[in-house]
C-alpha cells in the first residue's frame, strides 16, 4: 500500500516536472500552445493593406501607419502600376503583398495582411468591403460608408458571415475633444440640448475629379456632409426623426451632376434641432451646441489637427493627439486583437447613410421628410 502511494506520487511529480520543462521550452521558442493544438498566438501587431492609393492613403494613412503601435503597413492594392515601385521603395513592401483590383481576393492566402483598409470612391466601398470580408480579412472602410443603406446592410452581413470586424473611418469619434462632446450628450452638464449648428466645407476648384461625378458618389453631401450630420447625431445623442434639405449651386459648369452645397435641418425626439451646411464651394468648419444653461463649441471640429473649443463657463476643449489617423487605426486594431467591439461599427455608418438618402429625397421633393 505504501509502495503504491509512493509510485503514484512519483508519477505525479514526473508529469508535473515534464510539463513544466515542456512549457518552458515552448515559451523559450516563442510558442504558446502545445504542438498539435489549434490555439494560435494572439497577434500584437496587425498587418494592414491600403486599398486605393489616392491622396488620403498617400499623404495621411501611410505616414500615420508609421506611428501606430498595434498595426503596420504591410501591403497595397492599386490599379496604378506606376505607383507600386514608389510605395515599395518607401515602405519596404514585398512583391507578394502587392495586389491590383482584379487579384485582390488572393489576399485570403496571405498571413502578412490582417486588415484591408478601403480608401476608394464611395461607390466602390460596398463591393470592396464585401470582397475583403469574403477573403477572411477585417475591413476598415472610409466614410461615407456606402451609397445606400441597403449597401451598408450587405457590408455588415458579409463581415458577420465571415466573422471579421468592420469599422468605419470616422476619425473624429476617436478624437478626445469630440469624445468630450459625446460624453456631454449623455451627462448634459449645461442642461438639455436645444440646438446644434454644424458646418463643414472647403472650396474645390477641380473640374474633372470623381467628387463631381454622381455615379462615383460625388457631391458635397456624400463627401463632406457626413461630418456635420454625424456631429449633429453624436452631439445630441439622438437619431433624427425628420429632415428638411435644399441644394445650392454657384458653379453649374462643374457641379451639374451633384450638389455643390447642401443645407439641411434635423429634428430630434427630444425637441432639439440641428442646422447644418456642407459645401464644396466655400470653407467652413464649426460645431456649436446651445443648451438650457450655456453652450459649447469646437472650431475647427473636423480638421486633421488642431481641434479645439470652449464652453460658456470658460472650460477649454484643447486636448491634443499626435496623429488622429494613427489613434483611430490603433483603436481599431486593439478591438480586433482583444476581440472587442469597434468604436465605430458598420451600424453607425448605416445610420448616417439612411439620413443622407432622406436629405436627397427632401431636396428633390422640396419638402420635409420623416424618418
Amino acid at each position: 500500500m505504501g509502495n503504491s502511494n509512493y509510485k503514484r506520487r512519483g508519477r505525479r511529480k514526473f508529469i508535473k516536472k515534464s510539463t513544466f520543462i515542456a512549457g518552458s521550452l515552448l515559451m523559450a521558442h516563442g510558442v504558446n500552445a502545445v504542438p498539435g493544438c489549434s490555439v494560435p498566438r494572439k497577434k500584437e501587431v496587425l498587418g494592414v493593406a491600403l486599398v486605393g492609393l489616392g491622396y488620403y492613403s498617400t499623404d495621411l494613412l501611410a505616414p500615420a501607419l508609421q506611428q501606430t503601435k498595434h498595426c503596420k503597413l504591410t501591403g497595397i492594392v492599386t490599379g496604378s502600376p506606376s505607383k507600386i515601385p514608389v510605395w515599395q521603395q518607401k515602405y519596404g513592401i514585398p512583391d507578394k503583398n502587392v495586389y491590383n483590383y482584379q487579384n485582390m481576393d488572393a489576399v485570403a492566402d496571405n498571413p502578412d495582411i490582417d486588415v484591408l483598409y478601403i480608401v476608394l470612391p464611395t461607390s466602390m466601398h460596398s463591393e470592396y468591403t464585401i470582397r475583403a470580408a469574403n477573403a477572411g480579412k477585417h475591413a476598415w472602410c472610409e466614410k461615407p460608408m456606402a451609397m445606400t443603406a441597403a449597401e451598408c446592410t450587405a457590408m455588415i452581413k458579409a463581415c458577420q458571415d465571415n466573422k471579421v470586424k468592420l469599422s468605419i473611418g470616422y476619425r473624429m469619434q476617436h478624437e478626445p475633444n469630440t469624445q468630450t462632446l459625446i460624453t456631454w450628450s449623455k451627462t448634459k452638464p449645461y442642461g438639455n440640448i436645444a440646438e446644434v449648428t454644424a458646418r463643414a466645407g472647403y472650396y474645390d476648384g477641380r473640374h474633372d475629379h470623381w467628387k463631381q461625378q454622381k455615379a462615383m458618389g460625388g457631391g458635397a453631401m456624400y463627401d463632406m456632409g457626413v461630418y456635420p450630420l454625424n456631429a449633429a447625431r453624436y452631439s445630441t445623442g439622438e437619431e433624427p426623426i425628420a429632415v428638411t434639405a435644399r441644394h445650392e449651386t454657384n458653379r453649374p459648369e462643374i457641379y451639374h451632376e451633384v450638389d455643390e452645397t447642401t443645407y439641411f435641418s434635423l429634428e430630434f425626439p427630444s425637441g432639439a434641432t440641428a442646422n447644418c451646411v456642407t459645401s464644396l464651394g466655400m470653407g467652413m468648419n464649426e460645431l456649436r451646441v446651445e443648451c438650457e444653461k450655456g453652450w459649447y463649441e469646437l472650431s475647427p471640429f473636423q480638421s486633421y489637427s488642431g481641434i479645439r473649443g470652449k464652453a460658456s463657463d470658460g472650460t477649454l476643449l484643447n486636448k491634443t493627439v499626435p496623429n488622429q489617423q494613427a489613434r483611430q487605426m490603433d483603436n481599431d486594431a486593439l478591438a480586433i486583437i482583444n476581440d472587442q467591439p469597434v468604436l465605430v461599427p458598420g451600424e453607425e455608418g448605416r445610420r448616417d447613410i439612411r439620413v443622407v438618402e432622406a436629405i436627397y429625397r427632401s431636396a428633390a421633393q422640396q419638402k420635409r421628410v420623416e424618418l
